[in-house]
């Protein structure tokens, strides 16, 4: 790295880092910003944007000044007594000290991130929900965070065709996310699926209030608000006679039998989700039991619970059939994933071992009889089977990898279809 001048503020340098030339530097709390000539495309004038450069957890993005320069103007420009290059950097050193400015309050209060930065910049620009989810998502995908990225797509296409796509966050009032609610309803959606796409919106509003775009009375959620519908889904939870009639299911073909085992070792293995499963490497595998952190708490918890599964004989027969031949630590359990994958390729594998073993499923189910099988039945029924058999719900919830006994008793089949029956024919049993 050269110096070639500086300037009088403590922060403020001019030097050369590869092929970037920079200028005001300001760094707090692993939090970069820097104001740098960007000289890896030249503009059609000759010339090179100005841009100011914010780096956190190696991610960078840039942020445009509407200023260009030759690298030999951006050299004299902190000393220049030419009336062109000192407006230059008058203007300059105004748009780095707000987007400083805003680092070092996101920074203080614990908030920053590229999302939150991006909002509390766009108040100069445009305050709409749509410019927000939209750093939303680009945040997460550098994050490699795929499936929260397209929860986020989604709820992003959902309120454009609602409302257009320069929605004010001051008009996300109480009557707005009403009428939100019964659009949804009204185009076939169902609770869950409002639940999902209002704390999409939620999120993004509290970042917005958190940022002062919106004041604490426009804030349009919580008691006395507008309050996020819960939906309630139908459970399928199976017996374990019907869980029997899956695993004894043979049609003598190969992949029938793959993705039945691969629904087995799921189910088996605490109810794993399939994401998870297909990302368990042998390393994971210490004195015949699997040790492994559900990847869905590695970022939402701040305490990571990492979970063990004792491995069954019928766990080891999967495992011994269908598993990679190349049992070194590094290597996955079963075959799908390399480890060589992008964020967004990783998920494109498991999404499709999932379609394909879902697909699997249904067929095997029209056969014995059974309906609604899926790679989610393995965990639900995991954890219904146990409480059936009376074991403790708060080994259920740990097991389950649950923060809480509340997240567990969303998955237990308090009301089902068996139990329903029995409790409705005891109206009628005039004969006790």
């Amino acid at each position: 790295m050269q110096i070639v001048c500086t300037l009088l503020c403590a922060y403020s340098v001019v030097y050369k880092d590869n092929n970037k030339i920079c200028m005001y530097k300001y760094a707090k709390d692993g939090i970069s910003v820097l104001t740098v000539l960007d000289t890896r495309r030249k503009k059609q004038s000759g010339l090179f944007p100005v841009k100011i450069q914010v780096i956190h957890n190696r991610v960078q993005k840039y942020y445009t000044t509407g200023k260009e320069l030759s690298p030999e103007d951006w050299i004299r420009l902190p000393e220049s007594k030419v009336r062109k290059l000192i407006e230059i950097r008058e203007d300059l050193n105004s748009s780095f000290s707000i987007i400083k400015q805003n680092v070092e309050t996101l920074a203080n209060e614990s908030e920053f991130s590229f999302n939150a930065l991006n909002i509390r910049l766009g108040r100069s620009v445009s305050d709409t929900l749509n410019t927000s989810l939209l750093a939303k998502i680009e945040e997460l995908l550098d994050n490699g965070q795929i499936g929260s990225s397209q929860y986020y797509k989604s709820t992003l296409k959902s309120v454009e065709d609602f409302a257009g796509n320069k929605i004010q966050f001051s008009s996300v009032n109480v009557d707005w996310l009403r009428k939100y609610e019964k659009h949804l309803l009204a185009t076939g959606q169902n609770y869950t699926t409002v639940g999902m796409r209002c704390r999409a919106l939620r999120c993004m509003m509290n970042i917005a209030k958190k940022s002062g775009i919106i004041k604490e009375s426009q804030y349009p959620f919580g008691s006395g608000k507008y309050e996020i519908p819960v939906g309630q889904g139908r459970k399928l939870a199976l017996t374990l006679q019907q869980i029997g009639k899956i695993v004894m299911y043979n049609d003598g073909k190969e992949t029938s039998e793959r993705y039945r085992d691969l629904w087995f070792f799921s189910y088996l293995c605490n109810g794993v989700n399939f994401a998870d499963m297909l990302k368990l490497k042998y390393s994971n595998i210490q004195n015949g039991e699997i040790y492994f952190i559900r990847s869905k708490t590695i970022r939402t918890s701040k305490i990571k619970r990492e979970l063990q599964v004792i491995i069954t004989p019928e766990m080891q027969t999967i495992i011994d059939r269908w598993g990679n031949k190349d049992k070194q630590p590094n290597s996955y359990i079963f075959d799908y994933l390399k480890g060589d994958e992008t964020p967004l390729r990783e998920k494109i594998i498991i999404n499709d071992v999932i379609r394909r073993t879902n697909r699997r499923l249904k067929q095997i189910g029209e056969i014995i009889g059974i309906q609604g099988i899926s790679t989610y039945t393995a965990r639900h029924s995991y954890a219904t089977v146990l409480k059936r058999s009376g074991a403790n719900i708060a080994y259920i919830s740990e097991s389950l990898g649950h923060a809480d006994l509340k997240t567990t008793e969303n998955y237990l089949a308090s009301f089902e279809r068996e139990e329903r029956e029995k409790n409705a024919k005891l109206l009628t049993n005039f004969n006790t």
